[in-house]
């Protein structure tokens, strides 16, 4: 029985994801290792019986919940193509806007700037990638993570940043930066939306934060000033409730020029404070 792109793709059904048409788009492109304009240029093209089955393969994975960015083992974020695993976080859009405010915030010249639980490397990358003259600095508690993030640096060949493991500033005593940015773990550990969607399967080290989800919040805004130089900003992505609280914490700690910034979506997504001045 023949198969064509065009027929395969008319054929799937997805009932639990929000985007079933691209995320099939997405799995047969990967499969036939060709980018998904090929499916719409070529929609009578036929795979052969050993693409079919690891379609197949990859198609019952995602009913099952898995997230397509690690059946795909890559996840866009800012201009980057980054490797994905399940030892981090899936780069989400909603970063992006830390991204725009630390290039917002931060120095114009050269400057030491720290990214803290980076996961991926996908903060610390983008800011790497737009700024040349900045030597960022990348830090993750789990091992496979920074190995994660140092094959992403280099497969992008960005040689103005650095990955080390570290629990947040455990192993920088001595230290200092003219920016710090961070998107730690903010869920509550009572939150519905853990049992939803690819958050399932994805590290819990990198999602909850104790019962009220600022426990690594506080954490950061307590001793991030030992690490920053005066008028450096502290940039946290946050979740869309929790703006008023880490602006209250902020200020608690003596931060000053205090304020939250909307995502696209209209959410207040990122707080942050400038130190010293």
């Amino acid at each position: 029985m023949a198969h064509s792109i065009a027929a395969l793709l008319a054929q799937v059904a997805l009932p639990d994801s929000d985007t079933p048409r691209l995320d099939a788009e997405l799995l047969l492109a990967h499969v036939l290792g060709k980018p998904r304009s090929y499916l719409l240029t070529w929609p009578e093209r036929e795979p052969n019986a050993e693409q079919l089955a690891r379609f197949e393969a990859l198609l019952a994975r995602r009913r099952q919940g898995e997230p397509v960015a690690y059946l795909l083992g890559e996840q866009g974020f800012w201009s980057l193509a980054l490797q994905v695993s399940a030892d981090t976080l899936i780069p989400r859009p909603d970063t992006e806007r830390l991204v725009e405010v630390a290039l917002e915030r931060g120095p114009t010249g050269p400057a030491r700037v720290l990214d803290l639980g980076t996961g991926t490397g996908a903060i610390a990358l983008a800011l790497a990638s737009e700024r040349p003259d900045w030597q960022v600095t990348g830090v993750d508690r789990m091992p496979g993570a920074v190995t994660l993030a140092q094959a992403n640096r280099s497969r992008l060949g960005l040689d103005n940043v650095r990955f080390m493991q570290s629990d947040w500033f455990s192993a920088l005593a001595g230290q200092h930066f003219e920016l710090i940015v961070s998107n730690p773990p903010y869920i509550a550990a009572d939150d519905p939306h853990l049992q939803q969607g690819d958050v399932r399967f994805e590290p819990a080290s990198a999602l909850v934060s104790g019962a009220d989800g600022l426990d690594d919040l506080r954490q950061i805004i307590e001793v991030a000033p030992e690490c920053l130089n005066p008028g450096g900003w502290l940039l946290l992505e946050h979740g869309w409730q929790q703006a008023e609280a880490v602006c209250a914490l902020l200020e608690q700690r003596g931060f000053s020029q205090v304020q939250a910034w909307r995502d696209l979506g209209g959410q207040l997504r990122v707080s942050g404070g400038c130190w010293g001045e």
